[in-house]
């Protein structure tokens, strides 16, 4: 199942450290699966292993909560990139628990490449730019 504009998605399921003493996931839990996700979508795309002059560090995150997942809960997050910029990409995420097919939070997460001896901001790489354009298409700015 897709959800326009993304294209991917992986799944996870809520473990019982997940939650909180309300028997909800606890709101920091969201952040691993979002890296899942982003780690997936990477890998699809064969992306997944840094190059040795460079990597992407978290500049921001932002997450909107609107129902809460319980233990064994199974959910999908949906990940796709919405910007690339000169030295930054910026993520959109979407977490549903299915078969329900409820919305249960959103996420925006903008990572920043670095060159890795300077340790500071350098240019994404141009095949990086490719493949993500070669996935997302027009649903990128880039």
């Amino acid at each position: 199942m897709t959800k326009g504009p993304f294209k991917f998605s992986a799944r996870t399921r809520v473990g019982f450290s997940d939650t909180d003493a309300q028997g909800v996931v606890y709101y920091g839990r969201y952040n691993p699966y979002f890296d899942l996700a982003r780690v997936e979508y990477h890998r699809l795309l064969g992306l997944l292993h840094r190059e040795p002059e460079g990597d992407f560090v978290m500049r921001a995150n932002d997450v909107e909560y609107f129902a809460p997942a319980r233990f064994d809960d199974e959910l999908e997050i949906y990940v796709r990139v919405s910007r690339i910029g000169r030295t930054s990409v910026s993520f959109e995420f979407a977490a549903y628990k299915i078969p329900e097919d409820t919305l249960m939070v959103t996420a925006h997460q903008t990572l920043v490449y670095i060159d890795l001896a300077e340790r500071r901001a350098a240019p994404v790489p141009e095949a990086y730019r490719a493949t993500i354009a070669s996935l997302e298409g027009d649903d990128v700015e880039l």
